[in-house]
């Protein structure tokens, strides 16, 4: 079966920098299972995927426009130290969950700390790098009215959520 929209495909990923520094991979674990089409992985990848087959390998360079964007200069903001009530030793590199105006829940990095202020990133920390996968497709079928309804593709003993 070949890959496209609305299908589920499972695949093996070893993800690099263009360094060759190894980011992520799926070694030794389950395949990355997702519905195609459904916006699941970074859109450079899920393009290269479509016409796909079960067997098929490739390498794709996906640029940081076709994956997880730009650095956004207005996702990093300097915060009162105070802001973060309870935590005594706040280090660069530090992760957090921040509320939006709208009350969504944003990770956010802290990259920098003086006495006063705390820098945060809330940009992917992929954001503004080439993303190079080596990518073998392990399955592809049609996924269920459920997965379809729910946006993404559910394990071999459902949905857990």
């Amino acid at each position: 079966m070949t890959i496209k929209h609305n299908s589920a495909v499972s695949f093996h990923y070893t993800l690099t920098d263009d360094d060759g520094q190894k980011l992520d991979s799926s070694a030794g674990g389950e395949p990355l299972a997702y519905l195609h089409g459904a916006g699941n992985i970074v859109p450079g990848l899920e393009n290269a995927l479509e016409g796909k087959n079960v067997g098929d390998s490739m390498t794709v360079a996906v640029s940081a426009a076709e994956g997880y964007g730009e650095p956004q200069p207005e996702l990093i903001q300097e915060v009162p130290r105070e802001s973060f009530q309870g935590v005594d030793d706040i280090q660069v590199g530090m992760q957090f969950e921040a509320q939006t105006g709208n009350g969504q829940s944003v990770p956010v990095t802290v990259t920098a700390v003086t006495e006063e202020y705390v820098t945060v990133d809330g940009n992917h920390p992929l954001a503004g790098k080439n993303l190079n996968f080596d990518v073998s497709v392990t399955d592809v079928r049609d996924a269920t009215q459920e997965e379809l309804d729910h946006g993404h593709v559910h394990g071999p003993d459902g949905h857990n959520h």
